[in-house]
């Protein structure tokens, strides 16, 4: 075990919510392996200003079409490839949002991922669709503290 003191560093969009507890895990880069798993979906970027209001940004679009059992409408209409192999791009969509899990400890490891890439593995279906942390209560599962404290060190394990 290690301690790191770290500043917020990454693209807007793309940054794991836990970065806004100063506690970062080590599976904040697996949100933002999510995140880009859903624009290559969807041929767009997570945060298009655009767009629409309401469908500025990606991941709360998501959260809405996978709790209104639209998740088709998010795929690329654009890609012949996309559209001609639609179940297995919702099967890449599902990982996508077990990527995307808010609580950082409900997300897959990094070798998970590649294991449900490769095909050795199901991507987990019993997952929260609550993807984008908007509330107290979201910023404490985020990172499993309640504070405005200054960045404080954050444990790193050693090799996944």
């Amino acid at each position: 075990m290690s301690q790191v003191v770290t500043r917020m560093r990454g693209t807007p969009g793309y940054l794991a919510p836990e970065w806004l507890t100063s506690q970062i895990t080590e599976k904040a880069d697996v949100y933002s392996f999510g995140i880009v798993v859903m624009e290559i979906i969807s041929g767009r970027k997570n945060l298009d200003t655009s767009r629409s209001e309401e469908s500025i940004h990606l991941i709360t679009l998501l959260e809405e079409k996978v709790k209104n059992g639209y998740l088709v409408d998010l795929i690329d209409k654009s890609s012949n490839d996309m559209q001609a192999h639609e179940q297995d791009i919702i099967q890449m969509m599902k990982l996508a949002m077990w990527c995307l899990q808010i609580d950082f400890q409900r997300r897959p490891k990094m070798s998970e991922v590649v294991k449900v890439l490769e095909g050795s593995m199901d991507a987990k279906s019993n997952i929260d669709h609550n993807f984008v942390a908007t509330n107290e209560a979201n910023f404490y599962i985020a990172g499993n503290v309640k504070s405005s404290a200054p960045p404080v060190a954050s444990d790193l394990s050693g090799p996944r």
